[in-house]
């Protein structure tokens, strides 16, 4: 299975610590190999970097690592591949236009007997995954319920959640979505989550030897979400979402959810 990273803030954030924990994981202490990206939004545009070589290994991941850049919403993943070949177009996250701004899917999990139940209209996958198509499906899905911007986003991410639903039944689904300024993240066996605000403490890495003290790095109104697939540090107190489990964030906030998470 793949392992996806996320962010949420309430103000501009780099994520080199919490990525240097993950990129390890994409050949050296985890098997996910087969690729890696990540895409960061800046204003309305975003900054995508790609490579389906493993992430441990990877000149890019290690400019991505050492390079800061600073975003209020950043979305990635590390592959082992399942469905569709090692290739730069079957690496996730993956970027669509839709109401005028730039959405970004990344998909943990493996799904069966899907092509005759996944519709598209105007998206169409580029390469040959599962994943893929199956954020085509969601954003046809949207556009067929949601001709125009929806006024209440809330509601809308709740839609979504009852399409993941959907495509749970059909295999295991764990993802994150994204427009820039709404996160939104469904469990189907494995996510966790952890919030970050004053009082800031040190966090230490799991993969890597390397331990931060936020309190350095912040100030008293910062708000900081991380999302994985497992936990990256080993002395903070991670979320486990539940399988079926949406939630949204907002910079950096829980907004909305449906779950009763566990703490480990």
């Amino acid at each position: 299975m793949c392992e996806l990273l996320g962010m949420s803030a309430n103000v501009p954030t780099d994520i080199c610590f919490s990525f240097t924990g993950l990129m390890q994981r994409g050949g050296r202490t985890g098997p996910h190999k087969d690729g890696w990206g990540i895409v960061f939004y800046e204003g309305k545009g975003v900054r995508t970097f790609k490579d389906p070589q493993p992430s441990s290994q990877s000149r890019i991941a290690q400019l991505v690592q050492e390079y800061p850049i600073k975003s209020c919403a950043v979305v990635s993943h590390i592959r082992q591949a399942n469905r569709g070949g090692i290739a730069l177009e079957n690496t996730h996250p993956f970027t669509r236009e839709l109401w005028g701004r730039y959405w970004t899917f990344a998909h943990n999990g493996q799904l069966t007997g899907y092509k005759s139940k996944l519709k598209t209209g105007r998206h169409k996958p580029v390469g040959d995954t599962d994943s893929e198509l199956a954020f085509c499906w969601i954003l046809h899905e949207l556009e067929r319920k949601y001709p125009r911007k929806p006024g209440n986003m809330a509601a809308m991410f709740r839609h979504v959640a009852s399409l993941c639903d959907r495509l749970r039944a059909l295999g295991v689904f764990n993802m994150l979505l994204t427009d820039g300024e709404y996160l939104m993240t469904y469990c189907s066996n494995n996510l966790h989550w952890i919030t970050r605000r004053a009082p800031f403490g040190p966090a230490r890495l799991i993969d890597e030897e390397v331990e931060i003290d936020f309190q350095q790095e912040t100030t008293p109104n910062d708000v900081v979400t991380v999302i994985a697939t497992q936990p990256l540090t080993n002395n903070e107190q991670w979320r486990k979402m539940q399988p079926g489990e949406f939630n949204l964030f907002h910079l950096g906030e829980r907004i909305a959810g449906n779950g009763a998470w566990s703490t480990i």
